[in-house]
């Protein structure tokens, strides 16, 4: 790719379009968290049943980030794109027409498994098609699209399901995933970076570098807090609020919603980082997020936990995209592996999040549920200390001939 042809292409397009791709692919992870007691109720199934829905999608998901990146690294991003979402599409609108349990858990586990793609393909075509000025504030926009998709989705689900019933919402996602398929075919560039003479075993081999590397490791681990607490947060809020405050589910999904103010502001930790240094802000973002939980967990009043949850969210998505700039700047020449890697580390987190949630609201002590999220992201504070962003650090990987 020459650099002329960089010159012409529209950047700040082509990050709406990135981030509008992560918003409503992802969205599709988080729908099933407000429908709960519904689909308890129309599935005759547990809570704990029900919760698996988001856990097979998520797990799926995890699994899926390891197999795409090194495959796009031969064949292209673009294609991995445009193919996901076309089958996303087809996929989702199916969904709307189950009626059994087992039949939705099975499509929703597929459905997580082609998502997949978007996440850390999206990732590396930004690293590798936007110039290094303006690259961070792209993964960022990027990464803050595909946690708004936390809060979004369930939003948007919660919404669709008392207007027209849970079937609706899917589909209505498959009408939104096929235009999104439209612009990514007309307005977003090809990419030029294939590697036709990639060895996918070779590929993969690169993977098991990464554990060898301890400050790629710390990174993991820190990765993994995020939407673990996230996603078990919002978990233990919609019972926390129905219990404790009284709220109906419109007001529930008031309070969901106020959390985006949280995530645009976090739109500014790319600058912030130029000024003061990734580890820095990668520290105040945790540091903001566990002080969120605590927050939360400790207010007597309604107005002090949608100002908690907004610190909460604030903290997630600044230290999110600053994770992955500090895995690929480690990673070395194994940036894709490494990307793709902490993207199923991203996710594990997403499934096991529910998992303790719904063990620690057994226990009915909300209190206790929020602060051992909050315990975890302060190890997650702790292991951030450790990172040292040196050259000597990275990873070392020969680059694939």
């Amino acid at each position: 790719m020459t650099q002329s042809n960089k010159q012409s292409y529209n950047y700040p397009q082509m990050t709406t379009i990135l981030f509008w791709c992560g918003l409503v692919v992802l969205s599709s992870m988080y729908v099933t968290i407000p429908l709960a007691t519904v689909l308890s109720d129309s599935f005759h199934k547990s809570m704990t049943q029900v919760a698996s829905l988001a856990s097979s999608y998520s797990i799926c998901y995890a699994v899926g980030c390891l197999l795409y990146g090194p495959f796009s690294d031969r064949y292209g991003r673009k294609v991995f794109l445009v193919g996901s979402l076309s089958l996303l599409t087809v996929l989702t609108f199916a969904i709307g027409f189950v009626d059994n349990f087992y039949i939705l858990l099975i499509l929703r586990g597929l459905q997580g498994l082609i998502s997949a793609a978007f996440a850390p393909i999206s990732l590396v075509y930004a690293g590798e098609m936007f110039p290094p000025e303006k690259r961070l504030t792209a993964v960022g926009f990027v990464s803050s699209g595909l946690l708004m998709a936390g809060v979004v989705g369930q939003v948007y689900s919660g919404l669709v399901n008392e207007l027209w019933g849970w079937q609706a919402i899917f589909f209505q996602l498959g009408i939104l995933y096929f235009l999104t398929l439209v612009l990514i075919i007309v307005f977003l560039p090809k990419d030029e970076m294939t590697r036709p003479h990639v060895h996918m075993l070779d590929a993969f081999k690169k993977m098991t570098l990464l554990g060898k590397q301890p400050q790629l490791l710390l990174a993991f681990c820190i990765t993994f807090s995020l939407l673990f607490s996230l996603v078990g947060m919002y978990t233990i809020l919609g019972s926390y609020l129905s219990n404790q405050f009284g709220l109906t589910e419109k007001e529930i999904l008031f309070v969901r919603a106020v959390g985006i103010i949280g995530m645009l502001l976090s739109l500014f930790a790319g600058r912030l980082a130029q000024r003061l240094g990734t580890t820095m802000i990668l520290k105040i973002g945790l540091a903001l997020a566990a002080a969120g939980l605590f927050g939360i967990g400790a207010s007597p009043s309604l107005p002090l936990i949608i100002f908690f949850s907004i610190i909460f969210v604030l903290g997630i998505a600044t230290a999110n995209p600053i994770v992955i700039s500090v895995v690929s700047q480690l990673a070395g020449h194994a940036r894709g592996s490494a990307v793709s890697f902490n993207a199923f580390i991203l996710f594990v987190g997403a499934s096991t999040g529910p998992i303790l949630a719904l063990t620690l609201n057994e226990t009915g002590i909300y209190q206790l549920s929020f602060s051992v999220l909050g315990c975890i992201l302060m190890v997650a504070v702790f292991l951030s200390f450790f990172i040292k962003m040196t050259s000597s650090a990275q990873v070392k990987v020969k680059p694939s001939n």
